[in-house]
């Protein structure tokens, strides 16, 4: 069965890059203390300060639905969410990836 990857790409508001990188940073940290979640990371681009990548893998999408959901209710609830730190509406994809991609050589 495929794991699912989720990509998402967003660009902070000037003045905002240090508060949306603790934003992504606590998600990251959520996301891998969650059953369901292989792996979570985080980015910032090597030549644009304001743009932003966050990805995770999940075993399968009922875990990116649950874990995005109680991610949601845990932790925009209670810092506004990134939304409040964009430009405008991130860039996001859910792709299918082998479940093995981690582990060739």
């Amino acid at each position: 069965m495929p794991r699912i990857l989720e990509t998402v790409v967003c660009s902070a508001k000037p003045g905002n890059e240090a508060r949306l990188e603790r934003m992504l940073s606590s998600r990251v940290e959520f996301r891998n203390r969650q059953d369901g979640c292989i792996r979570s990371w985080y980015a910032k681009s090597s030549d644009d300060d304001f743009l932003f990548i966050f990805q995770s893998v999940f075993d399968d999408r009922e875990s990116l639905k649950s874990i995005s959901e109680l991610s949601q209710q845990k932790l925009d609830t209670s810092d506004g969410g990134v939304q409040s730190c964009l430009i405008g509406p991130p860039l996001v994809g859910i792709f299918d990836i082998d479940a093995d991609i981690f582990t060739r050589s």
